[in-house]
């Protein structure tokens, strides 16, 4: 029994120092950035060892309540938080943040019915503006994850960075995704995706639907159907054409939410894009199997390494553009 308890405590102190040992390679600092109706909040993570000016990646997350680590409420995930860490462990620093109305980023009377797309791209832009004249770093990269992607092409085109990456980023219309994701689902009848096909229609024709059913409230409730409206005009894979810097496409072949044919897509768009497509990955960056309900259950586990060459794949690139 002694002999058991000596292992077991040689056992925590190399773990501790293990934990001591990776947190020790950067530093994490709190940021806010407001305005007279929001107050936005995030995370720098500077490599602690880091000499002379070194890159800094912007990381802009998903749709829906996604925080700056990859969780939302109810679903503890950090993610993006572990693609921070990564890339400080080589030399690259990263910000990640909470877009507005979502963690700890708080917008004055808040009113969802007058969020559009347009301000979470203003969002991102003021991060990203205020960086440049930051003297610490030697260029600036944007990363978006699915969502965040399209984000981050709106973004960059007005921000004069020096790349952009897309990590599961569609690469078609947000309508033409939602019935794939809506018709991929085993359990949801087939009145529901007709009655989403028809209330889709409306929205990118810019009509609202005030009738909605109770099922497809989450979805279309009358209040986020502004934002679904401004949304709906972009076609990803056309706005990607239009960026002129270095970009990186990051796609995974067991995402359940975004295919493989999205980034397909991107690439058409962008030929000499620098395309990633990991076997195996899925849409929170790890491995996971094919199969929907073991693919999602990979979801919550938040001590999960990410694919093994995601990171290597990001600093690569990163470290490619002069």
């Amino acid at each position: 029994m002694i002999i058991m308890f000596r292992i077991i405590l040689v056992l925590a102190i190399l773990i501790c120092i293990q934990s001591r040992s990776v947190s020790a390679q950067y530093q994490s600092f709190e940021l806010s950035d407001s305005s007279s109706i929001r107050t936005l909040n995030g995370t720098l993570l500077m490599p602690s060892d880091s000499k002379g000016k070194i890159p800094l990646v912007v990381i802009i997350a998903g749709s829906g309540p996604t925080d700056r680590d990859g969780n939302s409420p109810g679903l503890k995930s950090d993610y993006l938080k572990m693609v921070a860490e990564g890339l400080a462990i080589h030399n690259i620093a990263s910000f990640r943040y909470d877009k507005r109305g979502v963690g700890y980023s708080k917008v004055r009377d808040l009113n969802e019915e007058l969020l559009v797309f347009e301000d979470f791209v203003g969002d991102a832009l003021d991060w990203i503006l205020r960086f440049k004249s930051d003297k610490r770093f030697s260029k600036i990269i944007v990363a978006g994850h699915s969502e965040g992607a399209l984000i981050g092409m709106l973004a960059v085109q007005s921000s004069n960075v020096n790349g952009l990456i897309t990590l599961a980023g569609t690469g078609r219309p947000l309508d033409v995704v939602i019935m794939e994701q809506l018709r991929s689902n085993p359990y949801n009848p087939p009145q529901l995706i007709n009655e989403s096909q028809v209330i889709l229609d409306s929205l990118k024709a810019g009509h609202r639907v005030k009738k909605v059913n109770p099922l497809l409230m989450a979805l279309f409730r009358p209040s986020v159907q502004p934002f679904l409206i401004s949304i709906l005009k972009y076609d990803p894979a056309k706005v990607l054409n239009l960026v002129s810097v270095p970009i990186m496409i990051v796609q995974g072949t067991t995402d359940i939410q975004v295919s493989s044919v999205d980034a397909e897509l991107l690439h058409t768009a962008k030929p000499d894009a620098r395309y990633v497509l990991i076997e195996g990955m899925n849409h929170v960056l790890r491995d996971a199997p094919a199969d929907r309900l073991a693919n999602i259950a990979v979801y919550s586990l938040s001590t999960k390494p990410l694919s093994a060459s995601l990171i290597p794949e990001l600093v690569a690139f990163v470290k490619s553009i002069k």
